[in-house]
């Protein structure tokens, strides 16, 4: 197992806030930060942050802190943002739409070049740079184009069927949206799932319990 490979995922997972917060201050021209005043903005504490820096190298110097710009390059560097993985869009009804178009695919390390639908209403529809493919063009389209992930905006009735062709095909890597449980079918599969649903129902908890 490598280094990177021990990391643990709730690491991981902070690291797009952290880059998220850089940028920000990269942004207002803060050249440096401690990690008191980093860990104040993350809600965590200067412990945490020195410990999950530290997984990847540390990158702060003793009484001077962080330096803004550089700790933001090396976490983008970490996060793999300059890749530009290229994905396909499977669904292209209003949550994949909303998707496709207000999504920074390039700043976010990817690169979005293939939408496919079953809906032929939809066939021709431009979406940002793309036109609506059919679905049944989906072989000869990645056959022609390296193809890194799938984003996955379809019913979970629906997921199946087509996944097996994406399997088939090569595809490991998938964001999620579907609550179509890839990785029991496919335990060699990356699969980011997003479960919209929880995360309004983890809000409704802590309305519920706002005065505990």
């Amino acid at each position: 197992m490598s280094k990177n490979e021990s990391i643990s995922m709730s690491v991981i997972r902070r690291l797009p806030r952290y880059y998220r917060f850089l940028s920000e201050l990269d942004e207002q021209h803060v050249d440096r930060i401690s990690s008191t005043k980093l860990a104040a903005i993350m809600n965590v504490t200067a412990s945490q942050v020195r410990q999950d820096l530290n997984c990847f190298g540390g990158f702060g110097q003793q009484g001077y802190g962080y330096s803004v710009s550089q700790l933001r390059t090396e976490i983008r560097n970490i996060l793999g943002l300059g890749n530009q993985y290229r994905a396909i869009l499977i669904g292209a009804g209003n949550f994949g739409t909303a998707v496709a178009r207000h999504l920074d695919f390039q700043k976010l390390g990817f690169e979005l070049i293939g939408c496919f639908e079953t809906d032929k209403d939809k066939f021709g529809t431009p979406l940002g740079s793309l036109t609506v493919t059919d679905e049944e063009e989906l072989e000869s389209f990645c056959a022609s184009h390296r193809v890194d992930a799938a984003i996955l905006c379809i019913p979970k009735q629906n997921v199946e069927s087509i996944l097996e062709r994406l399997y088939r095909l090569g595809i490991r890597c998938y964001w999620n949206f579907s609550h179509y449980d890839i990785t029991a079918k496919y335990s060699d599969t990356v699969v980011e799932n997003v479960h919209l649903s929880d995360n309004l129902m983890t809000l409704c908890y802590r309305m519920n319990n706002r005065n505990i």
